[in-house]
């Protein structure tokens, strides 16, 4: 395992008060970037960070740091840790305890029947089952099928909400989109979602005849006039 400095940036800031070490020096130490390094020494960068002494964390040693002061070509190096640290197990399946280990194909029925998406591998990442069980589940063929009730592993303690979702949503990628009928669902045809039918059932506009609008606007003149030679005797 790659040894890594710890708080690079306030493992700079340190060196750029305490020590005579270029720029360069810094930067390559603390994996920076020369200019930010010469940020820091101008105060115009990590004003609010408190320097880290690399020597007290063990990661430096004052010799190395006085060897590179007077040999501003050599590059500082990272003491050997004092304390190993093991590597971390690569992950295997998820261990699950035995109180809760007669749960299992209950999550596992519902998990199939809930997100028939999912993979055994991710199915088996959930509930830490094996994919002999899921098959099995699958297709009934488990010792206990006629006992079994769906039940989901988020309820029963066997995974976390979190670790679910993400499961789904990894699954769902790619699928094409459900159809209607997937979604029993179907469009309205447009005439029943007008307020007036299409076609023949549309009422007909009456056409207007022009004789007689102008007929019916000489009557009302004429009618009128008598009114006005009424009101002048």
């Amino acid at each position: 395992m790659a040894q890594q400095l710890l708080m690079p940036k306030a493992t700079a800031v340190w060196l750029v008060d305490n020590t005579a070490l270029s720029f360069e020096q810094i930067a390559q130490f603390c994996k920076l970037h020369p200019l930010e390094v010469k940020a820091i020494a101008d105060g115009e960068s990590a004003q609010g960070i408190k320097g880290l002494d690399p020597i007290s964390t063990g990661q430096l040693s004052r010799e190395e740091i006085a060897r590179a002061e007077g040999n501003p070509a050599h590059k500082l190096k990272l003491s050997e840790p004092k304390v190993r640290v093991p590597e971390s197990k690569r992950k295997g399946p998820r261990y699950t305890p035995v109180s809760k280990r007669q749960d299992r194909p209950n999550a596992i029925l519902w998990l199939v029947r809930n997100h028939p998406e999912l993979k055994d591998a991710q199915i088996s990442r959930l509930v830490g089952t094996t994919k002999s069980t899921i098959e099995q589940i699958r297709e009934r063929t488990h010792w206990n099928s006629a006992n079994l009730a769906a039940m989901d592993p988020v309820t029963l303690g066997l995974c976390s909400q979190i670790d679910l979702d993400l499961e789904v949503e990894k699954a769902s990628k790619g699928r094409p989109l459900p159809t209607a009928e997937e979604l029993g669902a179907t469009l309205q045809p447009a005439r029943e979602t007008e307020r007036y039918p299409y076609g023949d059932d549309q009422p007909e506009e009456k056409s207007l005849d022009a004789d007689a609008v102008f007929a019916k606007l000489k009557s009302l003149k004429s009618t009128r006039n008598d009114d006005e030679d009424e009101d002048n005797f």
